[in-house]
């Protein structure tokens, strides 16, 4: 059977959408042909980043579960019959062959839709933790692919395939030299560069310790290459835009770059965002959002601690410990390449390739 049309489903930040993006140009590389549509939620990033990256892409009227304001979930049974319906008419026009879920509230109707109808269903689940969701869709899933062996506790055995996380091909497979990079944000080869990141959508205490602990940093004798977030960008002082030691931005399009030209990276501890610092073998300083589902980012983080590949600040420490933590690190060069090697020691190269080869074979096993 060759594979004619897939639906790829999910999102609601990057570690959801650029992982997908990377499966479906994987799929493109082994089938030229392929239709691949994208399910998403109105109103989130993926109705902007999946276009740009050259798919089509649908929304679902859907919100997820708000575990801060419990009263506010009072229409999600609503939406969620409303996307049921959105789905059907969905697969009625676009009539798949396959459903690939890669986590996010709009990913379950598409899955679960899928398999009521006996249409071959794969799963990825990035976290070390898995979310309750891909949980109950990986019962009647055809595949479940997971991050690492931490997660076969949470699916059938016999489904399990460990693929590891699928990341951007521009990171995975970077050409780009330590010295053009540090040319693109316009800064000196002659220093020590930090990257701060807090994921796609901004990372608040992580930016605040950052302002608090500017002047130390400078006096350091550091660079900044500092991903704000949409969230946060405009509670980022006047004066730090014009400092020349500073590269700020709202979003980084060129990530690529950004990992090559840091020595040293402070993150949120998303899958996908571990997976691009191991890609990368980048010494980080890990800070877990908190409130993630599951406590999934301490989980995730954890797992680089435990095996000498990061270090951790909880968010409650942030303000107090981030910087000083960061300085020490940066300048202790023969620990951040221990760091370094470690972090690159535990990614599984071309991930996305894994995945695409992997629903294309389990197919053409069904159909046989």
């Amino acid at each position: 059977m060759k594979l004619k049309r897939i639906i790829i489903a999910g999102g609601g930040t990057g570690g959801h959408i650029f992982p997908a993006i990377a499966v479906a140009k994987a799929l493109q590389r082994i089938e030229p042909a392929i239709e691949i549509l994208f399910i998403g939620a109105k109103g989130k990033m993926e109705m902007e980043k999946v276009p740009q990256a050259g798919f089509k892409i649908e929304g679902l009227d859907i919100t997820g579960f708000n575990r801060s304001s419990m009263w506010k979930n009072w229409s999600l049974p609503f939406k969620l019959i409303r996307s049921f319906v959105q789905v059907k008419n969905i697969f009625k026009d676009f009539k798949p062959d396959a459903v690939f879920g890669v986590g996010g509230y709009s990913s379950f109707p598409v899955l679960k839709y899928a398999q009521r109808k006996g249409i071959p269903s794969f799963l990825h689940e990035s976290n070390s933790i898995a979310g309750k969701s891909n949980i109950i869709l990986g019962k009647n899933a055809d595949l479940v692919m997971v991050a690492n062996d931490e997660l076969k506790r949470y699916f059938p055995q016999e489904k399990i395939f460990i693929s590891g996380n699928p990341i951007r091909h521009e990171i995975a497979h970077s050409t780009v030299l330590k010295e053009e990079a540090i040319d693109f944000f316009g800064l000196k080869k002659d220093k020590l560069t930090v990257l701060v990141v807090g994921g796609s959508l901004g990372a608040k205490s992580i930016n605040s310790a950052i302002s608090m602990g500017i002047d130390k940093i400078v006096n350091a004798n550091l660079q900044l290459i500092w991903q704000t977030g949409k969230s946060s960008v405009n509670t980022i002082d006047e004066s730090l835009w014009n400092k020349k030691e500073i590269f700020i931005s709202e979003f980084i399009n060129k990530m690529n770059y950004a990992y090559l030209a840091a020595d040293i990276v402070i993150s949120r501890a998303g899958a996908i965002a571990i997976a691009e610092l191991c890609a990368m073998k980048k010494a980080s300083v890990l800070v877990p959002f908190p409130f993630a589902s599951e406590d999934h980012q301490t989980a995730n983080a954890m797992e680089l601690v435990n095996n000498h590949a990061a270090m951790m600040v909880a968010d409650k420490d942030v303000s107090e410990k981030l910087v000083d933590t960061v300085i020490q690190l940066v300048q202790d060069r023969l620990t951040c390449d221990r760091i370094s090697t470690a972090a690159g020691s535990m990614f599984i190269q071309d991930a996305d390739m894994l995945i695409a080869n992997k629903i294309i074979e389990k197919l053409e096993l069904r159909n046989d």
